[in-house]
């Protein structure tokens, strides 16, 4: 590959550097050498080293663990589209992988705030079926599930049947999504869901928050769901409008 020498030599680093990962001369999760020692590879100062390596960190290239070192970071190995309504068991699966569920709680329960708002609850129906689960795959922690049906759409006696909540709604309750809004964002460490998913202090979590809507446009289930960032990636295809 020739390189413009004229360009910034950062801009040379962060090339040579995604050439090396892409050849596998530097594999997923290896700890990169020393600042020193991958200058002088380079033949570059520090600083314009720490230049690539922030950009590098921005694009999630690497990643650094405060007091250990600079890591290539792991590719994702389940990833989707956020214009897909998927089921996290189909996602699973699709990976040739097998789906697990751990049970941490399952019960009615008075709504949050933030339920009420987001499923549209009358007031004196304040209540919501909440069910808290790990999904796994081969046993490995992915997502922390958390779930909220309002109260008046289940019989008291609704267990949860299946591991895919959106099968179990269709097939034990009558409920059939159709659609569902949904916002993502990413937070670092949390003690608890971080323990949960057996996520290193220095792994995000994204949390993907979604309110999904029946066929008749009435908001039958709200989701938070805490994925491993070194596991799972979202997407979005976007299409230009004329």
């Amino acid at each position: 590959m020739e390189y413009n020498y004229q360009a910034p030599r950062y801009l040379f680093v962060i090339e040579q550097v995604k050439e090396k990962i892409n050849n596998g001369e530097l594999e997923p999760g290896e700890r990169l050498p020393s600042e020193m020692e991958f200058a002088k590879q380079f033949r570059v100062s520090r600083n314009t080293l720490r230049e690539a390596l922030r950009i590098l960190e921005e694009e999630n290239v690497i990643i650094r663990r405060h007091g250990i070192g600079t890591f290539v970071n792991k590719k994702p190995v389940f990833s989707g589209g956020l214009e897909e309504l998927f089921s996290i068991t189909d996602m699973i699966r699709r990976e040739g992988k097998e789906p697990a569920t751990e049970w941490l709680y399952t019960g009615f329960t008075d709504a949050h705030s933030e339920d009420i708002q987001e499923l549209d609850l009358e007031p004196g129906q304040e209540q919501v079926y909440l069910v808290k689960r790990l999904r796994k795959a081969d046993q490995e922690p992915l997502v922390y599930c958390i779930d909220k049906i309002p109260s008046d759409l289940l019989d008291q006696d609704y267990q949860l049947q299946h591991e895919s909540m959106l099968e179990s709604l269709q097939h034990d309750a009558g409920i059939t999504i159709s659609y569902a809004k949904a916002d993502i964002k990413t937070i670092g460490y949390h003690k608890e869901i971080s323990s949960i998913l057996k996520s290193e202090r220095d792994t995000p979590i994204l949390i993907l928050k979604q309110t999904h809507f029946d066929l008749n446009d009435r908001p039958v289930l709200y989701s938070l769901n805490y994925f491993r960032s070194d596991q799972v990636s979202f997407n979005v295809l976007r299409r230009r409008t004329v």
